[in-house]
């Protein structure tokens, strides 16, 4: 016999495919009117029916669609582990405060302790360095790829050096390879910061299968969104514990919410002051946070995570498309180029306004922004310049003039698949016409 709720359930959807269908509906492009953002939500029925139907189960927290997206989320990223978060910039925070757990013994990182980072690039990246109270070592960035100068490693490392957190710029693979077999031959950890760069490979691998710990974002911008959201990766067992519980308000237990008991002594053990048989569940062993992602959005990152393939295949696609259309003006730009045996799954198409060129960054930009064509600088420019870090305990290897260049040349404009190619060739004739009017 079919429930009533199940039967009214898929009516529900029914009615909401149509709904999506009409107002949603794909709109004609209108050159200089018709916005063309440098990134957006790229979505259909599936997503909005996945997240009416976990609404329709009210179970707020995580529960079945995040326990899927975990390890749909594992096998596309090529870790063992994802651990799901409220966002990007948690997931950055999560990595690095892992790795200051007593559990991990003289390996742990402790305040004053160095981390190895790239000048040019998102500030989110280098916070949770400053906010564990922890020194950031900025080296240099590099173009045409505009990932860190891993020239400058051996210079950055010191006696307090403990770990490496570097961003794959834009989608463009750094060499992960490179970094890892740094980090090994010191004892250092190694965090990727994969926020731009979900699908991107390097030989093959997937970005964020080198480090121990890897981290993505689902901001409306990223490869896939599910809103606000986020994940940590890493193949190894004992970090898994650590991010969960500091994730999960720094709780010891590790039991599922609505599930009690799951290692069998809950009333059975002794901790620190604590008395002996002290309820688990309420027990601390780290100073942690509350960063979960709830069920909704986990079922929205889910109907995204069936999209990525082509997802990548279109940004890749466009990216491909401005090069070969812009590379005439080599003489008046930097044009990106991909590393050596990667595949990027871009998030960007950046460009550097030459020194010789006739015009500035901030004409161009004014140019294309009143033509209706979104532009973003390249993140926070030279973060050693930002005012936030004005106070701040910091070290940097030599002058950072490549990353000053970016800070004053730099901007980047949309390959994201919800970009037609009639809005593409609009991107380029526009450039083309301010370049050689």
């Amino acid at each position: 016999m079919i429930d009533p709720s199940d039967a009214l359930r898929r009516r529900i959807l029914d009615l909401v495919t149509e709904y999506v269908s009409q107002a949603f509906a794909s709109k004609p492009f209108i050159p200089g009117q018709t916005p063309i953002p440098v990134a957006g939500r790229v979505f259909d029925a599936n997503e909005v029916c996945r997240l009416v139907d976990s609404s329709l189960d009210f179970w707020l927290t995580t529960g079945r669609f995040a326990d899927a997206f975990e390890l749909a989320l594992a096998r596309a990223a090529g870790a063992r582990y994802a651990i799901l978060v409220n966002s990007g910039s948690s997931a950055n925070l999560l990595a690095l405060a892992c790795l200051t757990s007593p559990a991990l013994g003289e390996r742990r990182l402790q305040p004053g302790d160095e981390v190895i980072t790239c000048a040019a690039g998102f500030p989110t990246t280098v916070n949770p360095v400053l906010q564990n109270g922890l020194i950031p070592v900025f080296i240099d960035a590099v173009l045409p790829s505009y990932n860190a100068d891993l020239t400058q490693l051996d210079a950055a490392l010191s006696d307090r050096t403990r770990a490496v957190i570097l961003a794959h710029t834009l989608g463009n693979p750094f060499d992960a390879e490179a970094v890892r077999d740094f980090c090994r031959r010191h004892r250092l950890w190694m965090i990727e910061d994969c926020c731009d760069a979900l699908g991107s490979t390097l030989r093959g691998k997937p970005l964020g299968s080198f480090g121990d710990l890897a981290t993505l974002s689902f901001y409306p911008a990223h490869h896939i969104t599910t809103g606000e959201g986020g994940a940590v990766l890493t193949h190894d067992d004992a970090l898994r514990r650590l991010v969960v519980s500091f994730r999960d308000w720094g709780r010891d237990c590790w039991c599922d919410p609505g599930r009690d008991n799951t290692c069998g002594g809950r009333f059975g053990q002794k901790f620190g002051g604590l008395p002996f048989g002290y309820d688990h569940k309420y027990v601390y062993s780290h100073v942690g946070y509350n960063l979960k992602m709830t069920d909704m959005q986990a079922a929205v990152g889910l109907a995204q995570l069936e999209k990525l393939p082509r997802f990548i295949e279109a940004r890749l696609n466009n990216f491909t498309f401005l090069r070969e259309a812009l590379g005439s003006l080599g003489d008046l730009f930097v044009l990106p180029g991909a590393a050596p045996e990667s595949r990027p799954s871009w998030f960007g198409f950046p460009l550097t306004v030459r020194e010789q060129a006739p015009f500035d960054r901030r004409a161009l930009i004014l140019h294309l922004e009143s033509r209706r064509i979104g532009t973003r600088l390249l993140f926070g420019g030279n973060l050693t310049r930002q005012p936030a870090y004005d106070k701040c305990h910091i070290r940097s290897v030599g002058p950072l003039q490549t990353a000053d260049l970016i800070m004053n040349r730099t901007f980047w404009i949309g390959v994201y698949p919800g970009l037609t190619r009639e809005m593409i060739e609009y991107v380029v004739a526009t450039i083309r016409r301010f370049c050689r009017p």
